[in-house]
C-alpha cells in the first residue's frame, strides 16, 4: 500500500484551521483509518486471492468467481473512501494558502504604493521649495473597504464570508462521501462475508463451491470499519450542527446588545415633559384673572386620560423598537450563513 506520510502531514496542516467537532474528525480519521488500515487490515486480506479456493480444476474457473465474488477488494476500496473523503477537506486547505497567498501579496502592494507615494511627495517637497509650482498631485485613491485579515491575532484562521461557505461545503461533501461509499459496500458485497460461495460463470463446467479464508476475522474488519465511518459520519452532522447554533448565538447576542444603546434616556425625558406641561398650563389658567373657568374634575379627568396614553407609549415604544432592531438585524445574519 502506498505511504501515507504525505496525505497525513497535509491533513495535519488543515487540522489546525478546523473548529473543535473537525479536530475530532481528523483524529478519527488518522487513528481508526489509516493508521488500523496501515497496519492491520492489510495482513488480513493478505491472502485474500490465493486463500480463495473451488472444488474443481477447470482452468479459469476459480480466477472467474473470484472476480464475481469480489468485484474490488475490501482494502483498495477502503483506500479510495479515505482519499474521497478527504479530498474536501484539502480543497479547504487550498483556499486557506489561496487566501493567506493573495493577502500577502495585497499587503505588498500597499507597501510599495505607500513607498511611491512617499518619493512622490519628497520630490513636490523639493520642487515647491526650488521655486514653486503646481500643487500637490492627487492622493492615494483609496476608495476601497480593506477586508478583514484571513487570520487572527494567534494565527488562527477567521471563520467568516467566502471562507466560512468552503468549510461548510467540505462537510456537506465529505458527508455525502461518506453515505455513497456505504451504500456502495453494501451493494457490491454487503457487510458479512460467507464461508461459502458459489458460482456458476462460463468457463465453469457446472455450479461449484468456492470458499475464502478467515471469514470471520475479516467480517470483524468489515464491522469496525462500518462502525468508524458511522462515527465519521455523525461528526460530520454534529460539525455542521455546531457552526449553525454558534453564528445563531453571535448573532442573537449582536441583536440583543443593539438596542440597549439606541436611545434609553431620550424618549422619557420627552414623554415625560409632554405629560408635564398640561398641569402647569393648568395652574396659571386657574390664577388669571377675567379667564375662563374650568371645572376641576373636567380638567383632572382630561389630564389623567392624557397621562395614561403617554404613559402607554412611553412603555410601548422600546418594546416596538427592540422588536424592528431584532427583525432587521437578525434576519440578514442568518440569511447570510449559507449565502
Amino acid at each position: 500500500m502506498a505511504d501515507w506520510n504525505l496525505l497525513g502531514k497535509l491533513l495535519e496542516a488543515a487540522q489546525t484551521h478546523s473548529t473543535v467537532v473537525g479536530k475530532v474528525w481528523l483524529t478519527v480519521l488518522f487513528i481508526f483509518r489509516i493508521l488500523v488500515l496501515g497496519t492491520a487490515a492489510e495482513k488480513v486480506w493478505g491472502d485474500e486471492s490465493s486463500g480463495f479456493t473451488c472444488d474443481t480444476k477447470q482452468p479459469g474457473c476459480q480466477n472467474v468467481c473470484y472476480d464475481r465474488t469480489f468485484p474490488i477488494s475490501h482494502i483498495r476500496f477502503w483506500v479510495l473512501q479515505i482519499i474521497f473523503v478527504s479530498t474536501p477537506t484539502l480543497i479547504y486547505l487550498g483556499h486557506i494558502l489561496h487566501l493567506v497567498r493573495m493577502e500577502e501579496k495585497q499587503t505588498q502592494k500597499e507597501k510599495d504604493r505607500e513607498e511611491e507615494q512617499a518619493l512622490h511627495s519628497e520630490k513636490q517637497e523639493l520642487l515647491a521649495a526650488e521655486g514653486g509650482g503646481g500643487g500637490g498631485g492627487g492622493g492615494g485613491g483609496g476608495g476601497k473597504t480593506k477586508k478583514a485579515p484571513v487570520k487572527d491575532g494567534q494565527g488562527r484562521v477567521r471563520l467568516q464570508g467566502e471562507l466560512l461557505r468552503t468549510y461548510v461545503f467540505n462537510i456537506i461533501f465529505k458527508t455525502l462521501f461518506e453515505v455513497g461509499f456505504l451504500v456502495g459496500q453494501y451493494m457490491l458485497y454487503g457487510f458479512q462475508l460467507k464461508d461459502m460461495y458459489t458460482c456458476n460463470r462460463w468457463p465453469c463446467p457446472n455450479t461449484v463451491n468456492c470458499y475464502i479464508s478467515r471469514a470471520t476475522e475479516k467480517t470483524i474488519f468489515i464491522l469496525f470499519m462500518l462502525v468508524v465511518a458511522c462515527v465519521s459520519l455523525l461528526l460530520n452532522l454534529v460539525e455542521i450542527c455546531h457552526l449553525g447554533f454558534t453564528k445563531f448565538r453571535k448573532g442573537l447576542c449582536f441583536c440583543r446588545a443593539r438596542p440597549k444603546d439606541a436611545e434609553p434616556s431620550e424618549a422619557p425625558n420627552d414623554n415625560y415633559s409632554t405629560v408635564d406641561a398640561p398641569r402647569g398650563t393648568e395652574n396659571k389658567s386657574d390664577s388669571g384673572i377675567g379667564g375662563t373657568f374650568e371645572r376641576p374634575e373636567n380638567k383632572r379627568g382630561n389630564s389623567n386620560k392624557k397621562t395614561r396614553d403617554d404613559d402607554l407609549k412611553l412603555y410601548s415604544e422600546p418594546f416596538d423598537h427592540a422588536k424592528e432592531e431584532f427583525i432587521g438585524c437578525a434576519a440578514p445574519r442568518l440569511t447570510r450563513l449559507f449565502l
